[in-house]
């Protein structure tokens, strides 16, 4: 892999996009400052809700055919579609929401958007 898949895949990975090796968030959504091991600053990013919009549209394309397929073929009861559904679009939600702002924060690293312009000029 080369160019923007590697800082994709590192950002999923919740890695840093430059050196692959420090982590890119502190806390579970909360990104670093900067990279303990570089020193690459974090604090620039500005993915604010986007990956969570991801989240929401990527969920809903697996979930609601599925859920639609089961209504048609086994008619289940509610309380049954909701005890098995709604445990299931929350641990996807939760499974996914980091990887996807990794990814969302690589990706304006790697493009020099908003206050990365300085380090891809670095990196050139």
């Amino acid at each position: 892999m080369t160019g923007a898949a590697t800082y994709l895949m590192r950002g999923f990975a919740g890695r840093c996009p430059n050196c692959g090796e420090g982590h890119l968030f502190r806390a579970f959504l909360k990104v670093a400052d900067h990279c303990e091991k570089c020193g690459e600053p974090f604090r620039y990013h500005r993915a604010d809700d986007f990956p969570a919009y991801l989240v929401i549209i990527l969920i809903g394309h697996i979930v609601v055919p599925i859920a639609m397929w089961i209504e048609i073929a086994y008619s289940p009861s509610y309380w049954l579609q909701a005890a098995i559904g709604l445990p299931l679009i929350v641990g996807m939600a939760l499974g996914l929401l980091q990887p996807i702002k990794g990814g969302v924060v690589a990706l304006q690293w790697h493009m020099g958007m908003h206050g990365f312009a300085e380090s891809k000029l670095s990196r050139s």
